[in-house]
């Protein structure tokens, strides 16, 4: 396993992270899920990605008592906040009181005292974004939290949190988790600049595009039985952008140039991720441990100037790079 810092920050994490998002308390069964943790840990890995929201506030319950017993220094605890977690109005959103409410319940269903980083899962337009950040900097100040991030923030929403987090002397971002794969580089044309500019480091999720980069998908054929395309509990509606027969075509040529690395379809999403110096790390899920196994294969891997250049010709404009697709609701969901 390798390790990067996470943006300018001192915390180093390992650049292939484990996410249970739309898996443990949901696809698979908690066995099954504390194997592919076990799976995890074996590998290397030591930051694991989680939500309060993810299978309404059971994945955390499952990744806490999966990684029950290890060394808790040892790892980084990723989790976030913002959609609703309960019936209520305020039990939603980037409110102090949300905020305040949900990092303990997020602790206690985790099993730890503190998180290495607490995320605002998506912008709140009905909150001062000033109160957001005083109450992550209250978190820090009570050691309840190491570090602040987003996840899906655009350009600008990270700028203007910047600017009031150095104007009111709080602890500044210093990541942002957005979706990123060879098929999905919006954050490419603003979002990576600020970043380098001002610090902030990637954590991606969905290196492999939902599964379409593995090339399981394929132009024509019925869509694989059990696949996330064809999961009722969220995959497929995610998914479903990237079923188009010229789009999958597409993939499917990308497989001489994996075989001629040595690399699996997924190693060579994953590893195209880490090409970018602004990503820290690529966050990946499993249903079985074997996936954590062949995943973790793309840590290290140097894909050279003139792989790039194909892999980019082969996708040609079936890639979606417009900006404007990083969007967060108008109002509390």
């Amino acid at each position: 396993m390798e390790f990067r810092y996470l943006g300018r920050s001192g915390l180093k994490i390992s650049e292939i992270a484990y996410g249970n998002w739309l898996t443990h308390g949901s696809q698979v069964e908690e066995d099954a899920a504390h194997a592919c943790v076990r799976a995890a840990l074996d590998e290397g890995i030591t930051t694991f990605d989680t939500a309060d929201v993810y299978a309404g506030t059971r994945a955390e319950e499952v990744l806490g008592r999966a990684l029950k017993g290890q060394r808790r220094e040892g790892l980084e605890i990723f989790t976030k906040v913002f959609w609703p977690t309960g019936p209520g109005p305020n039990d939603r959103g980037l409110s102090r009181k949300h905020i305040m409410e949900g990092i303990d319940g997020s602790l206690r269903r985790l099993g730890t005292d503190y998180v290495d980083l607490y995320q605002a899962h998506r912008f709140d337009h009905e909150t001062p974004l000033e109160e957001t950040l005083r109450a992550f900097d209250d978190l820090v100040r009570r050691g309840k939290v190491l570090y602040v991030g987003v996840s899906e923030w655009r350009a600008e929403e990270i700028e203007r949190a910047l600017k009031i987090a150095d104007e009111m002397g709080f602890d500044r971002l210093v990541s942002n988790q957005p979706q990123y794969s060879m098929l999905w580089r919006v954050i490419e044309e603003e979002v990576v600049p600020l970043s380098e500019r001002e610090g902030l480091g990637q954590v991606v999720w969905s290196p492999i595009a939902q599964g379409v980069l593995t090339g399981k998908y394929r132009p024509g054929q019925p869509l694989p039985a059990g696949s996330r395309a064809t999961d009722d509990k969220g995959g497929a509606n995610m998914i479903s952008r990237f079923l188009d027969d010229e789009l999958l075509t597409r993939v499917q040529n990308l497989r001489p140039i994996a075989d001629e690395l040595g690399l699996s379809m997924a190693q060579l999403a994953i590893a195209w991720t880490l090409q970018n110096a602004n990503v820290s790390a690529a966050i990946v899920g499993a249903s079985r441990p074997e996936q954590v196994s062949d995943n973790v294969k793309a840590a290290g891997v140097k894909l050279e100037a003139d792989v790039l250049r194909r892999i980019d010709d082969v996708l040609g404009d079936a890639v979606f790079r417009d900006a404007s697709h990083t969007v967060s609701p108008p109002t509390r969901p």
